[in-house]
């Protein structure tokens, strides 16, 4: 695809001064990565722990639906006129995603600003790019004032560069699974412990429904720290009842508009957003506007626009970001509830990841795939790799040079097709990139 260097909506074209210090602070990374808080503590002091200066914080860590249970609750507290600061990661499209000031997203002026201070005060000291920008968005927040701060652990949570915060307000645990196993470990329970390392001593936490080992370790350190629980299954429930949300605890019965984002794996995204605003005392206005309110882009998102749309000649094109197996099982059961329609994927993947895990997830719901190669991305699976996976899984599937050409083959070789872009956010960004 050709670059598009157009602005999205809400959002602001890089600047050449943002593009250079994010470049030379990726030259800091440390050439072997070990989790750690002492690089991120030592640079936080260095800028007088920023972190203990934040407003009240929302703290989200879990395996799959973070961002998107992250944006509900952000849509219920600003629906109350309440002035919101996110931290999320990774962006899409451009860097400014990461960090929402207030409702906006960082100015380009204002971001260039912190992350030269940043860096000045690093003085060139090895760093991993999370850690500097995480800081960089901690320091900000910092200035601005606002009645809470939502933010997203990027990896793990007991040594995310996120877990520097004394005392959340609230902590939140979506649904846990097996990812990124070479840094948190092979088994659930293993992978939960560094998930729940987010509890602090007496901070309530919200749990969405899990696995039973998983919930095991999280009730677990709860009972060490006294955290008081709030779990899916045992004290608050939601379902989706005809064409409502239906969220119960020991408050009472919400009935609720179902949620915007699409597919059947968002009702325990909502309800636990819910039961998070509801911790935070607010109610039915809120959750409501939870549910219409929120957007976020690459989560079985239909393009409407652009490049893409047009190439596909008619038929429809959706994109995702979902990268493991939980993730493939996520897409699988959207697309069983949408209108049924033949669907090939544009695929292109991580090495990283489990790739047949999230193929064989998807390979019942689909004809065939085509893969890509993700441009710019080190980690990337070639696409010969990708295709050799997915036929494995039980997928025909063939390979093209980028995302434009498979859309315009598929197009033309199945009319009216669903299309469906898929296997990775970094390829997501690109698309939603270029695509604008």
């Amino acid at each position: 695809m050709s670059p598009r260097r157009r602005r999205p909506p809400g959002a602001t074209e890089l600047t050449a001064a943002v593009d250079a210090i994010l470049q030379r602070l990726t030259a800091l990374h440390p050439k072997v990565i070990d989790l750690s808080l002492d690089r991120m503590q030592r640079l936080l002091g260095d800028l007088g722990d920023p972190q203990d200066r934040l407003p009240p914080v929302i703290h989200v860590a879990g395996t799959n639906g973070k961002g998107s249970t992250q944006a509900f609750i952000r849509a219920g507290l600003e629906s109350a006129g309440l002035r919101v600061h996110a931290y999320t990661s990774p962006h899409l499209a451009w860097f400014n995603e990461r960090i929402r000031l207030a409702g906006s997203l960082i100015a380009d002026d204002l971001l260039a600003a912190t992350l030269a201070e940043v860096e000045s005060v690093n003085a060139g000291r090895p760093i991993t790019f999370f850690e500097v920008t995480t800081a960089a968005a901690f320091l900000a927040f910092s200035r601005v004032p606002a009645d809470f701060t939502l933010l997203e652990v990027g990896l793990g949570g007991r040594l995310d560069a996120t877990n520097v915060v004394a005392q959340p307000r609230l902590t939140v645990i979506t649904p846990i699974s097996i990812d990124h196993t070479q840094y948190l470990g092979e088994t659930l329970p293993e992978i939960a412990a560094e998930k729940a390392g987010i509890l602090k001593r007496g901070a309530p936490c919200v749990v969405a429904r899990q696995d039973d080992a998983a919930l095991a370790v999280i009730e677990s350190r709860a009972a060490r720290l006294g955290c008081p629980l709030s779990v899916a299954g045992q004290h608050w429930t939601v379902a989706r009842e005809g064409g409502a949300l239906v969220f119960q605890d020991e408050r009472g019965l919400l009935d609720l508009p179902l949620p915007a984002l699409p597919g059947p794996f968002q009702t325990g995204n909502a309800g636990t957003a819910v039961a998070a605003l509801r911790e935070l005392g607010f109610g039915q206005p809120e959750a409501a506007a939870a549910m219409t309110g929120v957007e976020w882009p690459a989560r079985m998102q239909r393009l409407r626009g652009g490049p893409l749309v047009e190439a596909a000649a008619g038929c429809e094109i959706w994109l995702d970001g979902g990268h493991n197996p939980a993730g493939g099982q996520a897409v699988a059961s959207t697309l069983i509830e949408l209108p049924r329609r033949p669907t090939h994927l544009v695929c292109g993947m991580l090495n990283t990841k489990d790739v047949g895990g999230y193929l064989r997830a998807l390979a019942p719901q689909v004809e065939t795939l085509t893969a890509v190669s993700i441009e710019g991305e080190a980690a990337t699976l070639s696409a010969e790799d990708t295709a050799a996976f997915a036929r494995a899984a039980g997928i025909k599937a063939g390979t093209a040079p980028d995302v434009t050409q498979a859309v315009a083959a598929l197009a033309a070789a199945h009319p009216g097709a669903r299309l469906l872009i898929c296997g990775s956010l970094y390829l997501a960004g690109r698309v939603l990139r270029e695509n604008f």
